[in-house]
């Protein structure tokens, strides 16, 4: 919550206050709190006075200042403080008074300026009045008697009784109770998030066991999806994100997700809300240390800790001033924690007295004083060295084990990479010439910083040979039969020359000139064409009928040779290096791929031996420190009711404690807030408003509650019950309060337009991620794959954010998202959270923005939200899908497959009504589009109709909306 209030807010309560009182205007009550919010920056707090006057107490405004008394009891019009007041004099134009602030003030003075109690001497800066102090939500929990009802109705709970009776004294009664077919699918958004299967509507429509819906309850809660529907509730108040936020780079956060699956895990396994506070504020404190070989039980409490660390994170990015990014993130990290425990704005005490409730600058300081050990702006962890690795020394061990075959696989590959360098070395030097055959193997052979000159140029003369490396046996491998065929060509052209050699050298060698000149002239004839005395004459002469075959005959080594090449040849065609490297590449992958993965996670831990000293910031600002250090401790409102001792160090701890004792204070029975904070919430999830619907502010500026006995009853009931918090949703879930019809009627709609007296249940909008996740699972479409990693998002090209990992070309622009495959379909809470990247299907339906965490939502009901169930590329994919399974489930007819689709999007029967004005639609449209298109087929048109028909149903309130 921000500083400044909202203006017309703090108007109306005022008017509120007064109204009920309007003949009798209490200082305390109705005078103070004006001048608290207006004035006190000026006149009182932390010693400023301006014109010597201080109007924190009713005696020093009749004291006055520089200008005398500030007023004359009984006379408004002669005192000075209206007069400066009426005038616009005081306060500053941002501060200035309502005509109504205005009037209580004159009329308190015209009535004697008195006060309800005895005012102190003096004044300290955490000074609270008796009405203050006896503000409602400060006192005990104390359980109320059940009241007694003059009433024939059978009550099912405790909670029918406190709401009948404030019914009955507004002369109302409850609705009846709601269809089964009804309930079943309120019961399954309620707790799961999901629409319920038709077989599960069935098997309870037609259970006529008494306990039926008991029994049905009883399921939901034992359902693995009870914990993802409550767990992402508890997430919005945490201000769970995948992302660090603070800037507008937003970097993502590795490792959050442990945090979210802690928090599911704990909602199904129905940990005791207690419990659950005091791991998340002080995990750590209750895990031994160091932080290795952990047990399950040591890594849960340490992931808890994950919930003080969902604050917005600048630290660790470049470009921000660190201590002003530290601070702020110690600020959001105290808002997260007291809006979502306390139920109070405690942030806007940060920089001066909290204006409207009595938590003070001192009460602020105190509170971060017991964080301090932990989230030390002068002793800081960025987000990267907090992480705390969950490896066990058996995971080490067994890593290494695993490394070293990789290691001897990896040096296997590295064998038969250097196999494959010789041999491509051999068979480009085939090509080189010969008497260059061997500076070159001996030029490529020496390493690069050892070779001559000479051999650099050699080799840069010869870049096939230069060229050789293991990282191009890809490219010479792609190219094995052009280069087979080119050593065979040289191999051919040697084997002929050789021939002609042998010839040539025969002859040359003859002493009888004549003879040779005969020899020469009867090898021009042709063969078939010599004589036979020719023949006779060349039959004594065998070297000049030398062939390819007969070239070993007479050339030994050059035929070797030859043979060699072609030899060569033959290993470079069928020889595919890249698939060998590559095979060999994923049998070392595949090793390695046995290393148990090694998670991070992002805990709040404090060093041992640590106790900073806290100050006081004046103003806020960290640059102006108080001279006192201020000492950890309870706020003073709470600890006059409930005193606490937050000792600075716990010797028998290697942490100080502070936390752990803080945790251990608020989870007593005695602490007026924290069950009454998480009741209110939990009603809220269940009707659609609570008995308060200001979730994160039980101070003067939030609602008072509607039905403040059952608020207290139920409170100390979660308390008795040792904070179970199914044995909560039960009490609630089997009232009749709960199960009653949603219709409304002219005499509620006058008499109880809002509903806040519950005469009937609400209609009810489903969240942005129930949204998405009814339409997958009504498609047939659901991956009910639990915990992990977050699926990814991404930019699409026209800037919607949308599942899918990202690739970005050279100017960081999205080219394409990599396929996520069933991860597509997984449930929201799995989806990434990027501060500055909300999905857009989420975005449309209010997804909270949690800066730095949400307590309740907006609900709104805006034309953005109808247009993306129109034309959304999401909506439209999945009634196309949703359509083929109909196809494939629901029968031939057109009439079963309306039949059936109803069923699935609405969870009940469709009425004969609406049967004949579907059907009707699909054949309209069905001749529309072959009118359109004459060349499309009847059975394609079929399967587009019904598509658009599934789409209608996604778009329609009826799906969206639950009764």
């Amino acid at each position: 919550m921000s500083v400044r209030q909202p203006r017309l807010l703090s108007i109306l309560l005022i008017c509120v206050s007064w109204s009920a009182h309007a003949d009798d205007v209490v200082y305390e009550r109705d005078v103070r709190p004006i001048l608290k919010a207006h004035c006190f920056h000026c006149h009182g707090e932390e010693g400023v006075k301006e014109a010597n006057l201080d109007l924190r107490l009713a005696k020093f405004i009749f004291q006055g200042g520089d200008s005398g008394p500030s007023i004359v009891a009984g006379m408004a019009v002669d005192s000075v403080l209206v007069d400066r007041i009426e005038s616009g004099e005081m306060p500053p134009e941002d501060k200035t008074l309502s005509r109504l602030e205005i009037e209580i003030i004159r009329k308190w003075i015209d009535q004697g300026a008195r006060t309800a109690s005895p005012e102190p001497g003096s004044i300290s800066e955490q000074y609270f009045t008796e009405e203050e102090s006896r503000f409602w939500a400060f006192q005990p929990i104390v359980k109320p008697e059940l009241p007694i009802l003059d009433t024939r109705r059978e009550l099912s709970s405790p909670v029918d009784y406190f709401v009948l009776t404030k019914l009955h004294s507004q002369r109302l009664e409850f609705s009846d109770r709601a269809p089964r077919a009804t309930l079943i699918r309120r019961l399954s958004f309620d707790l799961l998030g999901l629409p319920p299967t038709a077989e599960a509507i069935e098997q309870f429509v037609n259970d006529d066991s008494p306990d039926a819906y008991e029994q049905l309850v009883d399921r939901l809660l034992a359902s693995p999806q009870y914990g993802e529907r409550w767990g992402r509730h508890w997430l919005d108040v945490a201000g769970y994100a995948d992302s660090e936020g603070y800037t507008d780079a937003d970097p993502e956060r590795d490792s959050a997700f442990a945090y979210r699956d802690y928090v599911i895990k704990a909602f199904n396994d129905n940990m005791p809300y207690d419990q659950f506070v005091i791991e998340q504020l002080a995990g750590d404190e209750l895990t031994k240390r160091p932080f290795e070989n952990l047990s399950e039980d040591a890594k849960r409490r340490l992931i808890a800790t994950g919930f003080m660390r969902m604050a917005p994170d600048g630290t660790g990015s470049g470009g921000v001033d660190q201590m002003v990014a530290r601070n702020e993130t110690i600020a959001d990290s105290i808002n997260i924690m007291t809006t979502s425990l306390l139920g109070l704005t405690v942030g806007c005490a940060r920089c001066h007295n909290h204006r409207y409730d009595p938590i003070s600058q001192e009460d602020y300081y105190r509170l971060r004083a017991i964080l301090a050990p932990a989230l030390d702006w002068q002793v800081w962890q960025t987000p990267e060295q907090r992480k705390i690795s969950l490896y066990s020394q058996k995971d080490r061990e067994l890593k290494a084990a695993i490394e070293a075959r990789a290691q001897l696989a990896t040096e296997k590959r590295q064998q038969v990479i250097d196999q494959h360098l010789d041999r491509t070395l051999y068979e480009e030097l085939i090509k080189a010439p010969d008497d260059l055959k061997e500076p070159l193997r001996l030029a490529y052979k020496t390493a690069s910083g050892d070779r001559t000159a000479d051999q650099a140029a050699l080799l840069k003369e010869h870049p096939y040979i230069q060229n050789i490396s293991a990282g191009s046996l890809y490219l010479y491998s792609r190219q094995r039969s052009r280069r087979a065929n080119d050593i065979e060509a040289i191999a051919n052209q040697r084997e002929q020359d050789a021939v002609a050699v042998v010839k040539e050298k025969y002859l040359a060698g003859l002493e009888d000139e004549s003879l040779r000149s005969v020899l020469q002239e009867v090898l021009k004839i042709a063969e078939a064409q010599r004589s036979a005395e020719q023949k006779n004459i060349l039959a004594d002469h065998k070297q000049l009928f030398v062939t390819a075959e007969s070239l070993a005959e007479f050339n030994a080594e050059e035929a070797q040779l030859v043979a060699d090449y072609r030899q060569a040849a033959e290993v470079c065609r069928t020889t595919d290096a890249k698939k060998e490297m590559d095979d060999l590449q994923k049998d070392i992958d595949a090793i390695r791929d046995e290393i148990p993965s090694e998670y991070f996670i992002r805990a709040l831990t404090e060093p041992e031996n640590h106790q900073p000293v806290t100050y006081l910031f004046k103003r806020g600002n960290h640059s102006s420190p108080a001279d006192e250090p201020t000492l950890p401790g309870e706020m003073e409102i709470l600890d006059s009711k409930v005193s606490v001792t937050i000792a600075e160090n716990n010797p028998d701890l290697p942490t100080t404690g502070r936390r752990l004792a803080y945790a251990r204070h608020l989870t007593s029975d005695r602490h007026p807030l924290l069950a009454r904070v998480m009741v209110n919430r939990i009603w809220y999830h269940h009707f659609g408003r609570a008995f308060l619907n200001s979730l994160g502010d039980f101070g003067q500026l939030g609602e008072r509650p509607t039905h403040p006995q059952l608020l207290d009853w139920l409170s100390r009931e979660f308390i008795e019950s040792g904070w179970d918090i199914k044995h909560l949703h039960r009490l609630i879930l089997n009232s009749h309060t709960y199960q009653q019809k949603s219709d409304r009627s002219a005499v509620l709609d006058e008499m109880d337009p809002d509903n806040r007296l519950y005469a009937r249940q609400s209609v009810r909008r489903l969240e942005s991620e129930i949204v998405r996740d009814a339409v997958i699972a009504v498609s047939g479409q659901a991956n009910n794959s639990m915990f992990g990693e977050a699926v990814s998002v991404m930019e699409d090209g026209v800037g919607q954010i949308v599942l899918g990992k990202e690739n970005l070309d050279g100017e960081r622009k999205p080219i394409k998202g990599d396929g996520l495959g069933a991860d597509e379909h997984r449930r929201s809470i799995y989806v990434q959270v990027r501060r500055s990247r909300p999905l857009a299907v989420l975005e449309a339906f209010d997804v909270p923005s949690v800066a730095p965490n949400c307590t309740r939502r907006t609900d709104s009901n805006v034309a953005p939200q109808a247009l993306l169930l129109m034309n959304s590329d999401f909506i439209v994919k999945y009634a196309e899908l949703f359509a083929g399974y109909v196809r494939q489930n629901g029968g031939e007819s057109s009439s079963e497959q309306i039949s059936y689709a109803w069923q699935r999007a609405y969870g009940q029967q469709i009425s004969y009504d609406a049967l004949t004005e579907l059907s009707d639609f699909l054949t309209v449209q069905k001749q529309e589009l072959l009118r359109a298109d004459r060349a499309l087929k009847s059975e394609d048109a079929d399967e587009i109709v019904l598509a658009m028909l599934c789409q209608a149903l996604f778009a329609s309130n009826q799906f969206i909306y639950v009764d």
